[in-house]
């Protein structure tokens, strides 16, 4: 058996795959869909997660000080804040340096605060970053009995519905991918049982003149092999096509979101395809020909 070299393997693996051609399509175009819709959900989640953390809605609590009070009292809150549960970080922001930052927001409209010189009408602030969204309501409650806190805003209601949306992806892309992944599994198993019952005289004398196990299941493992590799790369390219199309349809009307450039995240989803496609090729293979081995 040692005369046979690896290409001895791949040549058998082609002839299976042509030999087999509707089921090696059926097989290629089900997992390829398979790759491109979970690509297409994780995509999606990543942007999502760009955008909120560049709005700042996921953690993030405005906490506003009476304006009376002066800056050593100022400095007491903040100590008093940081002994918080889920308290995670606290940024001061003093009522002149909030004043600046508006000027700036609005420079084009110069004279908006021109009145307001002498006499600043914002007032101290603290930007308070917390760790579990599940405890934002005790979080508020503590901040608001604060003595010296003058107002609370707190979008968590907003972060907590758009982290409902985020999850909701994310389970609906398990569901599909589970769905996808078994049914993509099931094609594979049958192509390659195709090429098996085509062979299975040849095998059978394999198995008489004592060949391996290894040397008989290997070129269906190639099979299943080819097959993850051939999706994962027309499923890359349709990825690539799809997404490059959405983000040129939503630049005109939704500038204001920050999206993913698919060149930044695109080595990562050729290699989570290819690794997905070889494995699941691999495991179709594998479990196609089991029972040809038995003794």
């Amino acid at each position: 058996m040692k005369r046979y070299r690896l290409t001895y393997f791949l040549g058998q693996s082609f002839k299976g795959l042509w030999r087999n051609g509707i089921m090696t399509l059926a097989s290629i175009t089900v997992l390829m869909s398979c790759l491109v819709v979970m690509g297409s959900f994780v995509l999606l989640i990543l942007n999502i997660d760009e955008n909120l953390e560049k709005l700042g809605l996921l953690n993030e609590i405005v906490v506003f000080v009476d304006d009376t009070k002066t800056d050593e009292e100022v400095e007491e809150i903040h100590k008093e804040l940081e002994k918080i549960p889920n308290v995670a970080e606290i940024t001061f922001i003093s009522k002149e340096q909030a004043l600046e930052e508006e000027k700036e927001k609005y420079k084009e409209y110069s004279g908006l605060y021109e009145l307001v010189e002498g006499d600043n009408p914002l007032r101290d602030s603290f930007v308070i970053k917390y760790e579990d969204n599940s405890a934002v309501q005790p979080l508020v409650d503590n901040i608001s009995r604060t003595d010296g806190i003058a107002k609370v805003n707190n979008r968590a209601d907003l972060a907590t519905s758009i982290e409902n949306i985020k999850n909701g992806i994310s389970h609906v892309l398990i569901w599909f991918m589970t769905i996808l992944f078994v049914v993509s599994i099931f094609v594979i198993i049958n192509t390659i049982k195709l090429a098996v019952h085509s062979r299975r005289a040849e095998i059978s004398i394999m198995r008489y003149i004592g060949a391996t196990n290894w040397f008989v299941i290997l070129p269906f493992i190639f099979e299943g092999i080819f097959i993850g590799i051939i999706s994962s790369v027309f499923a890359f390219f349709i990825q690539w096509y799809i997404y490059g199309y959405v983000v040129t349809e939503m630049a005109g009307t939704l500038d204001f979101l920050s999206i993913i450039t698919f060149d930044s995240i695109g080595h990562y989803v050729a290699l989570a395809f290819l690794g997905i496609g070889i494995v699941t090729g691999i495991i179709g293979s594998t479990i196609s020909t089991r029972k040809h081995l038995k003794a």
